[in-house]
């Protein structure tokens, strides 16, 4: 096995395209758009690049073909928030060879041990922020968007190179044409509302830079004692809310307020995954016409993000996001639902949407490796 560095353009492009000879018979893979990879492993259009270093490494044979690929990234962000030393592998991909998987690895390790760092964490895409986890339950559908989707047979890679479970991540679906909202949840979401007077709206996108203040300020507080958790950089995260503004429906990015004061948020997009998987990677010269045509047929979405903050929990905020989102969707011919991704240790929000009778359909895994 011949380990290599990613370092001319060329390897690049063959470390962004490798995923599709591992997944070429594979129906529920999504392949990603060629020029976003691209331009998400540029440091001079990711911002994440700023606090951050990465290393691509590519794995071939001797005859030259090219059998797996890994990104070592150290976050420096996460290490100063939570007192670690702790290395990110990511963009994982190989074929089902464990002297690949070794082999990649041990190049992440090495990389890592050369910085002091003790830990190897992963899969991440590069961030928290990103894709993660790798999906060890639910291998029967597509990913919704922003979901990662691997081959069942990467678990056994992974844990036979040393690493053991770190956190799970739970991904729960619901139908709205098989599952109503019960009655006792929406006689209690009205009753709190009323009870604490907070008021729930779409976002206003003709202000879309002030909403966006005003949504970071919650994102910044709401997440900060979460596992793992580090909060995206103000450029950061302005980077993503331009990406995502043309994706956004505003009916279903909620904003809840309490006496005037934004006190959290949901968002939810169409799953446009949907459409892409029709693309193989690409808008050019017939992919966008093929996404401007499947798009009209997106039934799902997925439930991104949703949070308050610490002083405003326990008013019901949660469960009228859910409800609320899950009506706008409804009346849109978005019937299903993914909301993702839920920390397995999370047990108000676990145990919010046990209550609302959606169903636990897909499992994902973070892991850690002592160095």
């Amino acid at each position: 096995m011949l380990v290599s560095e990613v370092v001319t353009p060329k390897d690049r492009e063959r470390f962004i395209r490798f995923p599709w000879g591992v997944y070429r018979k594979d129906p529920c893979w999504v392949p990603p758009l060629i020029a976003e990879v691209r331009a998400f492993l540029d440091p001079q259009k990711n911002p994440f690049f700023e606090h951050a270093d990465v290393q691509l490494f590519t794995v071939a044979h001797e005859s030259g073909a090219l059998c797996g690929r890994i990104a070592a990234v150290v976050n420096r962000r996460h290490n100063e928030l939570h007192g670690e030393r702790t290395g990110f592998f990511g963009m994982f991909e190989c074929v089902n060879d464990p002297r690949a998987a070794a082999a990649l690895f041990d190049a992440a390790a090495n990389f890592f041990r050369a910085r002091g760092l003790t830990i190897m964490r992963g899969p991440e895409n590069l961030s928290v922020n990103d894709d993660i986890g790798l999906l060890i339950e639910g291998f029967d559908t597509p990913p919704t968007i922003m979901m990662p989707y691997n081959p069942p047979y990467y678990s056994g890679l992974i844990e036979a190179c040393g690493f053991r479970k770190a956190m799970d991540l739970y991904a729960y679906y619901g139908d709205t044409r098989e599952l109503p909202i019960p009655e006792r949840i929406v006689r209690g979401m009205e009753l709190c509302r009323r009870r604490y007077k907070f008021t729930v709206r779409p976002v206003d996108l003709r202000r879309f830079d002030e909403e966006i203040d005003k949504i970071y300020k919650v994102y910044t507080e709401a997440w900060e004692q979460n596992w793992g958790a580090v909060a995206m950089t103000r450029k950061e995260f302005d980077h993503l809310a331009a990406q995502l503004k043309s994706a956004l429906d505003p009916d279903l990015m909620l904003i809840a307020e309490v006496g005037g004061e934004v006190a959290g948020f949901s968002l939810a997009l169409p799953d446009f995954n949907q459409a892409l998987i029709k693309l193989n990677g690409r808008l050019f010269p017939f992919g966008m016409l093929k996404l401007l045509w499947h798009r009209r047929k997106i039934n799902m979405l997925r439930v991104i993000t949703l949070g308050t903050l610490k002083r405003f929990r326990r008013m019901g905020i949660d469960n009228y996001f859910y409800v609320e989102t899950w009506k706008r969707a409804f009346a849109k011919g978005l019937y299903r639902s993914e909301m993702s991704w839920i920390l397995e240790n999370n047990t108000p929000m676990n145990n919010a949407l046990h209550n609302l009778g959606v169903r636990l359909y897909k499992c994902y895994r973070l892991y850690d490796r002592e160095l």
